[in-house]
């Protein structure tokens, strides 16, 4: 009798199902996943970040002019 099961599809309807699932659980973490990087503080590179990080120093007067340029020249800035 098959109760239903995989009408239609020979018996092989379970594939289908299996295969749904699949997806939805790969969307489901790949959903997640982005919503965390777009949460995540300092996002960027870790170019970007130092840059920024030597930019806070300079306006902070913890770097002296030359010294901000020479990191900057350093990271490529």
């Amino acid at each position: 009798m098959g109760y239903g099961y995989g009408m239609g599809l020979g018996g092989l309807g379970w594939i289908g199902m299996v295969l749904f699932l699949a997806l939805l659980i790969v969307g489901v973490v790949l959903l997640v996943r982005a919503l965390g990087d777009q949460a995540r503080p300092g996002g960027g590179t870790a170019h970007d970040r130092a840059l920024g990080i030597a930019r806070e120093r300079y306006a902070r007067g913890e770097l002296t002019r030359e010294q901000f340029e020479a990191l900057r020249h350093d990271l490529g800035g």
